[in-house]
C-alpha cells in the first residue's frame, strides 16, 4: 500500500455504534478490520477502570467519581471534556466487563498486525480534584452545544500546573500496565471547545504540556490527535494558533487526524499541518443516521492530491464515521482506495461491487448502483452529511426538503432493484440494500406528503390537509415501519435489547435502555441535540416519529378548524411530551424481525412509486 497507515474509528463512534458491544459483535469488527487492511485503530474500551484507579489514588470519593462519568451511551463525549454526569452513574459491573472486553480487543487486534491506540490525559479533570488538592490552577470551561453547567463546563486543568504531569503520566502508567503498548496515544483537549487563550505561547505549553505527560510514561510516545477542532472554529484557530499548538510537540512525534478531509480539508491551509505527518481521513457520517449518502468524487480524487502536495506529510488514509452500520459502499470504496495509486473509475469499479456483494452478476442490480452513484453518492462542494429529512426531525412549517441529488434516480434504482429480487432474493446484502433503498424512497415521498401537508395549510384547505395528513401518519409511516421491521439490522429492538442484555440487574437494565432511548431521540434531558443521532428502525418510526406527525397534523387542523393560528412554541411544548413520553414507555420492542422484506417492498412501490 503507498502509506503507512490505513486507520479506522472516530471518537464519537465508540457511543453512536459500538456501546453495547459483546465480544461477539467485536470479534465480528476486527475481523473485518483485517480483511479491509485497517492497520491502526483506537482501543478505547474500559479506561473509565483505569480512570477510577488513579482517581481514587489521588483521595477522590466515589460520589465525586460517580458524580463525573456519564451513562454508557455518553461516554464519547465525557472523554473528550464535553460533558458530565448525564444518564451516569456507571455501574461497578459495567467496569469490570469492560475491562474483559478491552484485553480480548487488544490481544485480537495485535495478533492480526494492528497497531492500537490508547487514550491519554487531555486535561479535563472531576470537580473533586479540586477538593482534594485546593491549590491547583484549574479553569472551567462554557457550556457545550445546548448544555448548561448541570452537566457541562468541565473543569480543566492548566497544564503547566505540575498536577497535570502527575496526573497524566499515573494514568498512562496504569494502562500500561494493564493492557501493554504500541506507542501511539490518543488525546483531545479542545474537541468543539474554545481555549482560555488565543496566545499562541499558550497553545504551544498546552500540547507540550499534553505530549510531556504521554511521554513520562513511555519515552517513545506519539501523540495521536483529531484534526476536527481547526475546521470547527477556524474564527479562532488562525494559522498562527493551529501552528503553534502542532509545533509544541516535536515534529515527527504527532500524527493529526485531517478529519473531514473529503469536505473541508485543513492540511491545504495549513502548509501541510507545520511538517507534522497527518491521515486523510473520510468522515462522511454523523450520529449514524440512516440515509443514503456519499461524496464518491471527493474521496476518489481527495487522498492522491493530498499525496502530490508540496511538501506532503500526508501518512495514511481513514474512515472516521462517526456511526457506523449504514452506506457500506462508501467505507469499501474508501478502503480500496487506500490501496491505490490513482483513482479509479468509478462507475466500473461499482458494477463488479454489486457483484462481489450478492455473490452473482445481475444487469438491473448493477443498473441501479451506477444510479445511486451518480446521484445520491455523489454530492460535491461542502457536504456535511446530517440526515434533515422532515421524517425524522421534529415537524414546523419551516422543514428542509432540499436534495443534492434527483429524487427519480432513488425512484428508478428502487424499481431496478426489485425487478432483480427473483434472482438475487436469498441474498442476504441484497435483502439489507433493498430496505435501505426503499427506506430512501420512503424518506423523499415523506418529504411530498410534507409539502402538500404545508401547501394545504397555508392556504386554508382542509380536505387536502386531511388526505395529505391522512395518508402520511395512517399509511405512509406504518408501512416503512413494517419495511424496516422485516431486517434485523433496522430493528428499535436490537438496539435497547442490546443495551439491557450488558446488565448484570434489572435496575442496570433500565438505566441502559434508558441510555439508548435517549440517545436516538432527546439526547439530553430537554432534548439538548434533539434528534442529532437519529434512526430509522422498526418501531422508532412507528411510536417516536409517527406520533409526533400525528400531532402536527392534529394541530394544522384544528388551527384550521378554529380559526387561531398555529404557534409554533405551544406545538414544540406539546410535542415534548411525547417525545419524553417515548423515552420513558417501557414497551418492549421486538429483536427479531417479522415479514417478508421483498414482499412488503413490493407492496410499498405498487402504492407509492412516483
Amino acid at each position: 500500500a503507498p502509506p503507512r497507515y490505513r486507520y479506522y474509528q472516530n471518537a464519537c463512534t465508540q457511543s453512536y455504534s459500538y456501546a453495547w458491544w459483546d465480544w461477539a459483535r467485536w470479534e465480528r469488527e476486527i475481523d473485518w478490520m483485517a480483511l479491509s487492511g485497517i492497520n491502526l485503530a483506537p482501543a478505547f474500551t474500559g479506561q473509565e477502570a483505569a480512570w477510577q484507579r488513579v482517581y481514587h489514588s489521588l483521595g477522590l470519593n466515589q460520589s465525586e467519581i460517580d458524580a463525573y462519568f456519564t451513562g454508557p451511551a455518553f461516554l464519547a463525549w465525557n472523554r473528550m471534556g464535553n460533558l458530565h454526569g448525564w444518564a451516569g452513574p456507571l455501574p461497578p459491573a459495567w467496569h469490570l466487563k469492560q475491562l474483559y472486553l478491552q484485553y480480548q480487543i487488544v490481544e485480537r487486534m495485535r495478533s492480526l498486525g494492528m497497531i492500537t491506540v490508547l487514550p491519554a490525559f487531555a486535561g479535563h479533570v472531576p470537580q473533586g480534584v479540586l477538593r482534594v488538592f485546593p491549590h491547583v490552577n484549574a479553569t472551567r470551561l462554557g457550556g457545550w452545544s445546548h448544555f448548561d453547567c448541570t452537566y457541562s463546563c468541565t473543569y480543566l486543568l492548566d497544564p503547566e500546573d505540575p498536577m497535570f504531569q502527575v496526573i497524566g503520566t499515573l494514568f498512562l502508567k496504569e494502562l500500561i500496565k494493564e493492557f501493554g503498548t504500541d506507542h501511539i496515544y490518543s488525546a483531545d483537549t479542545f474537541n468543539e471547545m474554545t481555549p482560555l487563550s488565543s496566545d499562541p505561547a499558550y497553545l504551544s505549553r498546552v500540547s507540550n504540556a499534553v505530549f510531556r505527560s504521554m511521554t513520562g510514561a513511555d519515552p517513545e510516545a506519539l501523540w495521536l490527535m483529531q484534526g476536527w477542532l481547526f475546521q470547527h472554529q477556524p474564527d479562532f484557530w488562525q494559522p498562527a494558533q493551529v501552528r503553534a499548538l502542532l509545533r509544541g510537540v516535536p515534529l515527527g512525534r504527532m500524527i493529526v487526524l485531517d478529519l473531514f478531509a473529503e469536505s473541508k480539508p485543513v492540511y491545504q491551509w495549513t502548509e501541510s499541518f507545520y511538517g507534522q505527518p497527518f491521515i486523510w481521513c473520510m468522515l462522511h457520517n454523523f450520529g449514524g443516521n440512516h440515509g443514503l449518502f456519499g461524496t464518491v468524487e471527493a474521496i476518489n480524487h481527495g487522498p492522491f492530491a493530498a499525496r502530490c502536495y508540496p511538501n506532503s506529510t500526508m501518512v495514511g488514509t481513514g474512515l472516521v464515521p462517526e456511526g457506523i452500520e449504514q452506506n457500506d459502499m462508501v467505507y469499501e470504496l474508501m478502503n480500496e482506495l487506500g490501496w491505490r495509486q490513482e483513482p479509479l473509475d468509478l462507475p466500473s469499479w461499482v458494477t463488479r461491487y454489486a457483484e462481489r456483494r450478492y455473490g452473482t452478476p445481475n444487469a438491473a442490480a448493477a443498473s441501479a448502483w451506477r444510479l445511486l452513484l451518480r446521484s445520491v453518492y455523489n454530492c460535491t462542494g461542502v457536504c456535511v452529511n446530517h440526515n434533515h429529512s422532515p421524517l425524522v426531525r421534529r415537524p414546523s412549517l419551516r422543514m428542509d426538503t432540499e436534495l443534492w441529488y434527483n429524487a427519480s434516480d432513488v425512484y428508478e434504482a428502487w424499481r431496478l432493484l426489485l425487478s432483480a429480487g427473483a434472482e438475487l432474493g436469498s441474498s442476504s446484502t441484497f435483502r439489507y440494500d433493498l430496505v435501505d433503498v426503499t427506506r430512501q424512497a420512503a424518506q423523499q415521498l415523506v418529504s411530498d406528503y410534507y409539502l402538500s401537508i404545508r401547501r394545504a395549510f397555508q392556504s386554508h384547505a382542509l380536505p387536502e390537509l386531511l388526505t395529505a395528513g391522512g395518508v402520511l401518519v395512517y399509511d405512509l409511516l406504518p408501512e416503512l415501519d413494517s419495511l424496516l421491521s422485516s431486517h434485523s439490522l433496522f430493528l428499535l429492538g436490537r438496539w435497547l435489547e442490546s443495551a439491557r442484555a450488558v446488565a448484570t440487574s434489572d435496575q442496570e437494565a433500565e438505566q441502559y435502555e434508558l441510555n439508548a432511548r435517549n440517545q436516538v431521540t432527546l439526547w439530553g434531558p430537554g432534548g439538548n441535540i434533539l434528534d442529532y443521532a437519529n434512526k430509522q428502525l422498526g418501531g422508532l418510526v412507528l411510536d417516536y416519529y409517527g406520533v409526533r406527525w400525528s400531532l402536527f397534523v392534529s394541530a394544522l387542523v384544528e388551527s384550521l378548524n378554529s380559526g387561531s393560528p398555529f404557534h409554533q412554541d405551544q406545538f414544540n411544548q406539546a410535542v415534548f411530551q411525547v417525545e419524553r413520553g417515548f423515552v420513558y414507555n417501557k414497551k418492549r420492542y421486538p429483536a427479531v424481525p417479522v415479514g417478508d422484506t421483498l414482499e412488503i417492498s413490493r407492496k410499498l412501490f405498487l402504492k407509492y412509486y412516483p
